[in-house]
C-alpha cells in the first residue's frame, strides 16, 4: 500500500473504520452520568486520557463519517449539543 492509499488519521481501525479508542469514546458518551466527576474518572481509567484531550478527540471524532455510521443517533445528538454551545 502506498502513502496515498493509506486511510486518514482517525479513520483507521476495525469495524466501521473506528479504532478501539474511538469506539470507547462513543461508548462513554452513550452512558448516563449522574456526576461530572464520575465521567472524568472513567475517561482516565478506561482511556488514560486527560478530559481535555478526550473532548478534543471527541470533537474531531463526531465530524467523521465512520462515527456517524457507527452510532447515528448519538453522533447527531452530540453535534446538536456542540452547536447549541457555540
Amino acid at each position: 500500500m502506498t502513502g496515498e492509499d493509506a486511510a486518514p488519521a482517525g479513520e483507521t481501525g476495525g469495524a466501521g473504520g473506528l479504532d478501539e479508542t474511538d469506539r470507547q469514546i462513543l461508548a462513554i458518551e452513550a452512558m448516563q452520568w449522574k456526576y461530572q466527576g464520575a465521567k472524568e474518572m472513567e475517561i482516565r481509567r478506561r482511556l488514560g486520557l486527560s478530559p481535555t484531550r478526550y473532548y478534543q478527540r471527541l470533537n474531531v471524532l463526531i465530524d467523521t463519517r465512520a462515527a456517524l455510521e457507527h452510532d447515528p443517533l448519538l453522533v447527531g445528538r452530540l453535534r446538536r449539543q456542540r452547536g447549541a454551545q457555540e
